[in-house]
């Protein structure tokens, strides 16, 4: 098994702490897998159908700036040498994957999933690059000395 060293004050290796810690985070997680599947079952019985939303404009509009501004601090962060694009990257995946699949699943005629169709193919474009992004050994475009 392999673990994860961080170096103390001293700049001494040590595994033990860091490695519990993700041990445990790792646990949580699992456990809020297994406990999410009653509360989706649930939900699929009781969510109504058809919801009336309100607000509906700033729903999509947040999506798309929450959106833009991952693409943003992914560009700004990868272009300037920083490993932290790799996390922006991730984050904005997501942000693209769920935004695809609201468009989806969202759409009220078959006009409107054409529409949406079409532009999950330009979501999931951006999703693969973010993607690319977050696994590349390179943290982006660095500058040349």
């Amino acid at each position: 098994m392999r673990t994860i060293e961080t170096l103390d004050r001293s700049g001494t290796a040590t595994a033990h702490g860091w490695a519990r810690a993700v041990r445990w985070t790792l646990v949580v997680l699992g456990m809020a897998a297994v406990g999410l599947v009653p509360w989706m079952v649930m939900l699929a019985r009781t969510l109504p159908a058809s919801p009336e939303v309100r607000n509906w404009p700033v729903a999509w509009v947040g999506l798309d700036v929450l959106l833009a501004a991952g693409c943003a601090a992914t560009a700004l962060l990868g272009l300037r040498g920083r490993a932290h694009a790799r996390l922006t990257a991730s984050a904005t995946a997501a942000v693209a994957v769920l935004d695809a699949w609201f468009d989806i699943t969202t759409a009220p005629s078959a006009a409107s999933l054409g529409q949406a169709l079409g532009c999950a193919v330009a979501e999931a474009a951006l999703a693969g690059a973010c993607v690319f992004l977050a696994v590349s050994k390179g943290t982006g475009i660095t500058r040349c000395a």
